[in-house]
């Protein structure tokens, strides 16, 4: 009997032994309430950490913090996972995700050199054993069955080629539209856009804002409304 086998036999006995059992119940309760807080902090919007701004971890978490939704997003996306490890029949999925996740937030607090690494490292270790516990669903994505053979087919897929050339249309023409200003990727691709913009005036404010104050995106784009205001009242 090689190493292998040995493993999975280890793991099905474990499966039916009542300490393993109420091991993985900790596992997935203590991972679950790991991200509610957090995840909860993001949704209102509030700062994660307490942390220092010249710590390079405060840095990341305030720059995070800045990016509006996107920061509320994570949050949501925290919460959700939660619930999923605190349902047993969704724990699987709960795991797979926050292992996504948790991966990240260690290799960060690593290169960061954060005091809590130990703890995200514990965290990963107990996510890799609930994923172990789940080996027969985990094997069943990691290790791909053979397929049937089939002919190779030189029939254009016009259909298929329609909808990827659809939907590049949408993503593109969508985004044209999406947003009256941008930051751009520098100052002058930032004041580029007072060439078709209502309120050029109000761009050469935002992006003086962003380029040459250093302020938040969301303090450039109220001035920039502002500029608005102002430019109504003027006509």
């Amino acid at each position: 009997m090689n190493v292998f086998t040995r493993l999975q036999q280890f793991q099905e006995e474990a499966c039916y032994n009542i300490w393993f059992r109420i091991f993985t119940v900790f596992c997935r309760v203590v991972l679950a309430a790991s991200f509610i807080p957090s995840g909860i902090v993001k949704i209102m919007g509030e700062r994660f950490t307490a942390l220092p701004a010249n710590h390079p971890l405060g840095h990341y978490f305030d720059a995070l913090q800045l990016t509006g939704y996107y920061y509320t997003f994570i949050g949501i996306v925290q919460l959700c996972i939660a619930l999923l490890l605190l349902i047993p029949r969704t724990a699987f999925l709960g795991a797979l995700a926050y292992f996504v996740v948790i991966i990240n937030i260690c290799i960060l607090t690593y290169a960061t050199r954060f005091e809590g690494t130990r703890i995200v490292t514990l965290m990963v270790l107990a996510d890799l054993y609930l994923l172990c516990w789940d080996y027969k669903r985990l094997k069943a994505i990691v290790w791909i069955t053979s397929l049937p053979k089939v002919t190779l087919s030189k029939k254009f897929p016009f259909a298929f080629s329609g909808f990827v050339i659809l939907a590049i249309a949408i993503v593109v023409l969508s985004n044209q539209f999406l947003y009256e200003i941008r930051p751009g990727n520098s100052m002058i691709e930032c004041k580029n856009q007072s060439a078709g913009s209502k309120n050029p005036k109000g761009c050469a404010i935002f992006c003086d804002c962003i380029y040459q104050k250093g302020l938040p995106l969301d303090s450039c784009l109220k001035e920039y409304e502002r500029s608005k205001i102002y430019q109504k009242r003027l006509r």
